[in-house]
């Protein structure tokens, strides 16, 4: 896995957490519980401060979500 050249803004710690989130967005996705939005995360070690940078999701995923309640 690529490392980053993270620095955190808050406390300018250089150990960070990588992790993804799902969530639902709007319309008929929400009526669904479809969880068609994607975000990798990126999270201080030391003091817990978060980004969020919004990551591409496929139709296939999607659909799978619909089916076992993602």
């Amino acid at each position: 896995m690529e490392r980053l050249n993270y620095v955190c803004p808050k406390c300018g710690r250089h150990e960070y957490e990588l992790d993804e989130i799902r969530t639902t967005g709007g319309g008929i996705s929400k009526l669904l519980d479809v969880q068609n939005k994607k975000f990798t995360t990126v999270t201080c070690s030391k003091c817990k401060y978060t980004e969020f940078y919004k990551a591409k999701t496929s139709m296939l995923g999607n659909i799978f979500d619909l089916f076992v309640g993602g």
